[in-house]
């Protein structure tokens, strides 16, 4: 196990009806004595509004005399050109505080303007890791897609149209003072939504338990049960159970406890699926889930086709499919190439694609793909990729 300090400030308010308490919680961070207390609320328009939440919330935050401007706007793999324009107004404004209301793509969205609002630079800098930031307004949300975890996590994850780029930000400064968590505002989530979040929170479970880290019988224990109970609460939602308060309960709750942190102390996590997926996003705009459902199976795939004979990697692999898919296979390969399968099988049940012809990703594309997915060097850390392995993995996506 490898030293880790863990330090998680957020502040998760969870349960029926605790968005009425959003006022309370913003005079708590600002001083409930201070005047002319002003934040910015930042949405993306859509659901929210015809909802009435965004409604709801501006009667809260009249009751406790907080006032704020209004930054809507806010897409699916959220863009920097959006994030200069809420830099702008709060800093024009001289706001205090940020207010996301929504799920991953409005939180890290609000991640980043609270980041640029402090600094005077280039906001991007912070994502080609010229620098990172050293102040930020702090951060708020209520959230109504549990996927990205963004409530409780130190990353953030922006697209530059100029590129296009997708590209992650991870600060202690981006964890959120408080995170409010109400299952009820997910029963309108469509199905697809409820998928790509559903997918999202295992791969960020799985990028942190295929390590080669040992003696993390804990944390494996963890991420293995974790998922467990991911996939029974997301078989009961799409069985009927659209409105079933305590499956929509477990889902919010593992979406934010897969990437709070917790999961990866004391080990060293992978993070090639992302990166690879990152790649999709950018030039084909598909959601960050759908994205992931057609890469991890396929990085899990060439893993097992060059790792072979390295006993370590596919008794992990032989594991994650005995632990979490109940796969009672005696070989390591044939064991992995069963789980695999398996959740490849889950993520169709839910409409998932998983492979490039299931969506508008063009193939032709793979080699631009590969290099720009090395831009910063080798992915990975399970085992380290390069261009040529990045390449055969979208290819294998392909087939």
């Amino acid at each position: 196990m490898q030293n880790f300090e863990y330090c998680n400030k957020t502040k998760i308010i969870f349960g029926k009806e605790t968005e009425n308490r959003v006022g309370s919680e913003i005079n708590a961070v600002l001083n409930e004595k201070q005047k002319d207390k002003r934040i910015l609320l930042h949405h993306s328009g859509g659901s929210a509004v015809k909802s009435g939440l965004i409604e709801r919330i501006k009667g809260y935050l009249k009751a406790e005399n907080i006032e704020w401007a209004e930054l809507t706007g806010v897409q699916p793999n959220p863009l920097l050109s959006l994030v200069k324009k809420g830099v702008e107004i709060a800093k024009n404004e001289k706001l205090e505080m940020v207010l996301a209301v929504g799920g991953g793509s409005v939180i890290d969205s609000a991640k980043a303007i609270a980041a640029g609002a402090l600094d005077d630079g280039d906001i991007w800098d912070f994502f080609e890791r010229k620098r990172t930031p050293q102040e930020s307004l702090p951060i708020g949300t209520i959230l109504t897609i549990p996927a990205a975890g963004s409530e409780s996590s130190t990353s953030c994850v922006i697209t530059n149209e100029e590129g296009p780029w997708k590209r992650g930000m991870h600060s202690p400064f981006n964890r959120p003072v408080f995170s409010i968590l109400n299952p009820e505002l997910t029963y309108t989530l469509p199905p697809y939504q409820t998928a790509c979040g559903i997918t999202d929170m295992m791969a960020h479970i799985m990028e942190r338990y295929f390590t080669r880290e040992l003696n993390v019988d804990v944390t494996d224990e963890l991420c293995e049960g974790t998922l467990r109970a991911i996939i029974k609460n997301a078989k009961i939602i799409f069985n009927g159970g659209e409105n079933n308060y305590a499956a929509r309960a477990e889902i919010m709750w593992a979406g934010a406890i897969a990437h709070n942190g917790f999961l990866d102390t004391g080990r060293i996590g992978d993070w090639a699926s992302h990166a690879l997926d990152h790649e999709l996003s950018a030039l084909f705009d598909i959601a960050h889930g759908a994205g992931l459902a057609i890469i991890f199976p396929a990085w899990m795939r060439y893993i097992v086709s060059v790792c072979e004979s390295d006993n370590a990697v596919m008794e992990r692999l032989a594991r994650f499919a005995e632990k979490v898919w109940g796969v009672n296979i005696g070989d390591n390969k044939n064991a992995a190439l069963e789980g695999i399968t398996l959740m490849e099988d889950f993520f169709k049940s839910m409409s998932m694609p998983v492979r490039f012809s299931d969506t508008n990703i063009d193939p032709a594309r793979i080699p631009e793909m590969a290099k720009r997915v090395v831009h910063f060097g080798q992915i990975g850390n399970f085992r380290k990729l390069g261009e040529n392995d990045a390449e055969a993995i979208y290819r294998l996506a392909a087939r």
